[in-house]
């Protein structure tokens, strides 16, 4: 039975490799096409490309840190092996969710209203932002690769020291845990900005609507309906994040090894950098009236192709 469900887990993973691979891939490949067309890229497309292709570089990460252990598991008391396969994983997942980060502050610069001196100032520099924000994240993940190699140096030079160390893989499994609380820590930051935006739009609308009532307009502006896009997506992406955040934080807590609860712990994980590609391309517009351009010339193509009769 067990061995019936860890095959439907391998299912799932299998089903949202090819489906993140597919929508980040159809994110970068679009936005690149405009690129190459209009010789100028919008700032928010750039955000976009930057995100599906780090989404692509997880989702290629997570194979390899569940492949290489699952088939070559003798590798893994080899620290330099280790730091193969984490790091690549440590880096693209860093990117990935500071770039989803500037995207949520992003759409709240461009998108919320109040009429503070300072949020103005933000908002006419929401360029500047974005870069400081990216630069910021890259010393996070600077102290991350430190405290990072740090751990696995430590681990090796342990294993150099005493085989009976590092000889059994719970050891391996003990240093990945180990590696993973550190990486949760690093993931908090991110979390936190992005729900900070979350509140403050949610805010920006409840003034704005207010302002409505009393000035006895409908309640159904322009500002309005962008208020409400803007937080589709970003509580689209906070549901998300929230729960790939908290199974890092349940598989740290319960110290969960080769376990049925693992495998479900990295389907609904893979879900985060998948599910949220296709969020994106029915939160923005020419993303969405391309997918649509796709699904019906793939629609006629099927039509056009008439099953041979005997």
């Amino acid at each position: 039975m067990n061995s019936v469900i860890q095959n439907i887990f391998g299912i799932i993973l299998n089903v949202e490799f090819v489906i993140g691979i597919l929508g980040n891939g159809f994110i970068a490949l679009v936005n690149c096409v405009d690129w190459v067309k209009r010789r100028k890229i919008s700032l928010v497309d750039q955000i976009l490309t930057g995100l599906a292709l780090s989404r692509i570089g997880v989702l290629w990460s997570n194979i390899m840190y569940l492949l290489i252990p699952a088939l070559y598991p003798g590798l893994m008391i080899n620290g330099n092996m280790v730091r193969i396969i984490y790091n690549p994983w440590m880096v693209t997942n860093h990117f990935s969710l500071w770039l989803a980060t500037s995207l949520s502050i992003f759409y709240f610069l461009k998108i919320a209203n109040f009429s503070h001196s300072l949020f103005l100032y933000l908002r006419w520099r929401v360029s500047i932002v974005i870069s400081v924000t990216l630069l910021v994240s890259l010393v996070l993940l600077f102290l991350n690769i430190v405290l990072t190699n740090t751990e696995i140096d430590v681990w090796n030079s342990g294993y150099k020291g005493n085989l009976s160390y590092s000889s059994s893989l719970s050891n391996v499994a003990h240093l990945f845990n180990l590696l993973l609380i550190i990486n949760t820590m690093f993931m908090l930051p991110p979390f936190i900005v992005s729900l900070m935006t979350f509140l403050l739009l949610i805010f920006s609308l409840w003034k704005h609507l207010k302002r409505m009532q009393h000035n006895a307009r409908g309640p159904r502006d322009a500002s309005t309906t962008a208020h409400v896009k803007a937080l589709q997506t970003v509580i689209a992406f906070l549901l998300l994040y929230a729960v790939y955040f908290l199974s890092h934080f349940v598989q740290v807590w319960m110290c969960i090894e080769g376990s049925l609860i693992l495998s479900f712990i990295w389907a609904i994980r893979t879900a985060f950098p998948s599910g949220h590609s296709f969020v994106l391309i029915l939160g923005n517009s020419k993303l969405r009236q391309v997918s649509q351009s796709v699904l019906w010339w793939l629609r006629c193509r099927s039509k056009d192709v008439e099953p041979v009769g005997p």
